[in-house]
């Protein structure tokens, strides 16, 4: 049997959507650990009478490491199988983890989560896998980035269950055990199920035939992703893509709202609802109930495989900006429904923001090298991500307040609408769908 006719043999489910489930969990058990520090953090305060700003400097060290080895992580996975480079990020990972159930100075804290553990969430994290998927889901990349994000969106609901192993045996014991479960799951899963490409498996992207791929006159995803021209007919490189505007206005979205916006929030979320009365167990909870809506925003995502990124994008990042105005209003516990109203509307605006900005940048640039393309987006997100944790705990200790903290929240937003409106996707390529 030629190529042809065993890549038009698929039969049964598509074995995309298998993939596409194995860094669903992959991602879960990654982000996990990395947004559980917002649990982890009081305690390791109240256990050390450490600064807010010096312990927050962890998780600030934690995500630039992960950007800057993001661009390798990409290359990477555009190099060898990822079967083979997430099962060591897994393992990198986690058994940093478990060694921060030893630390008893911040310095070790910064090696530990902050280097070693996100190198190995790097190699694990959402550039592999998204590198990863964007080759499997071409028409359909909008809901496998949503259904991707909704893994993030999934590990923010894990803050109760690590308060829960906090309160119950410490935060030590917390470490070890979430430490050892991406070890324990992570690779196993990624070694048997995981395949680079369609190719792989003599398929084509998103469960088509070859017939059905010749008779839309398609050639693959680069040309099933744009329009016909010079920009949806360039095979992307890394230094090619600096070249553009459109590039660096997608790295500066990165850098204001995955960055500062989202990573003010997860860091300082819960510490926030605790000073204005809520006991640790209702503000983890708030902090569980974001996780949810932001899975639902997630796979509201799909909605822009039809109307298109910009008009999905935009409007989510305003609802999310409605959300972030509430915490102005918020002083003490006299009106709970309003902590819960902001993580519903914060969640589901955020959450639809963040796969619909990734698929953009796929639909955009995707290629061979789109590993390396999508680390270095990665990498505004990490800069900003960097500076956030950090920055909003020295707000804190200098004022006693976040007001300051939520201030660049919003504005981090507002930028970020204005950013996507500049780039107009819809005027470069089609959405694949």
């Amino acid at each position: 049997m030629n190529g042809k006719n065993s890549l038009s043999k698929g039969q049964g489910i598509f074995y995309g959507w298998v993939v596409l489930g194995a860094a669903f969990i992959t991602l879960i058990l990654g982000f996990a650990i990395r947004n559980t520090f917002s649990v982890f953090y009081p305690a390791i305060v109240e256990e050390f009478g450490w600064g807010r700003g010096n312990t927050a400097l962890m998780f600030s060290i934690a995500i630039l490491v992960y950007g800057l080895a993001a661009p390798m992580a990409g290359g990477l996975v555009d190099r060898f199988k990822p079967r083979l480079v997430l099962p060591v990020g897994a393992c990198i990972m986690g058994g940093g983890i478990v060694l921060c159930s030893l630390a008893t100075s911040q310095w070790q804290f910064y090696l530990l989560y902050g280097v070693v553990a996100a190198i190995g969430f790097s190699l694990v994290g959402w550039t592999p896998v998204t590198a990863i998927i964007s080759n499997w889901f071409v028409k359909k990349r909008g809901l496998a980035f949503g259904i991707l994000g909704a893994g993030f969106g999934g590990s923010l609901v894990a803050a109760s269950i690590a308060q829960f192993l906090i309160s119950s045996f410490g935060w030590q014991t917390a470490y070890v055990i979430i430490g050892v479960l991406p070890i324990a799951v992570v690779v196993p899963l990624c070694s048997f199920l995981i395949y680079r490409s369609p190719r792989d498996k003599r398929l084509l992207p998103d469960g088509e035939t070859q017939k059905s791929t010749e008779s839309q006159g398609l050639d693959g995803p680069e040309t099933v992703a744009g329009l016909e021209g010079k920009w949806a007919g360039t095979s992307w490189t890394l230094p090619q893509a600096l070249k553009t505007h459109q590039f660096w206005l997608l790295f500066l979205i990165a850098f204001f709202l995955l960055g500062l916006a989202e990573q003010i929030a997860i860091a300082h979320q819960v510490y926030f609802f605790r000073d204005i009365g809520y006991e640790p167990m209702m503000a983890a909870s708030i902090f569980s109930v974001f996780g949810v809506a932001f899975i639902l925003g997630n796979l509201c995502s799909f909605f822009s495989d039809r109307l298109g990124r910009e008009k999905v994008f935009i409007p989510s990042c305003l609802l999310s900006a409605g959300a972030a105005s509430l915490l102005f209003l918020m002083s003490d516990t006299s009106q709970p429904w309003m902590p819960f109203l902001f993580a519903i509307c914060f969640g589901l605006g955020l959450g639809a923001a963040a796969p619909v900005f990734y698929a953009t940048v796929a639909d955009l640039f995707y290629g061979r090298h789109f590993g390396s393309i999508q680390g270095t987006v990665v990498l505004g997100f990490s800069l900003g991500g960097a500076i956030a944790p950090w920055l909003a705990g020295f707000l804190h200790d200098k004022t006693g307040s976040y007001f300051v903290s939520f201030i660049i929240l919003l504005a981090s937003l507002l930028v970020s609408v204005v950013l996507m409106w500049l780039i107009a996707p819809r005027k470069l390529r089609s959405v694949p769908g």
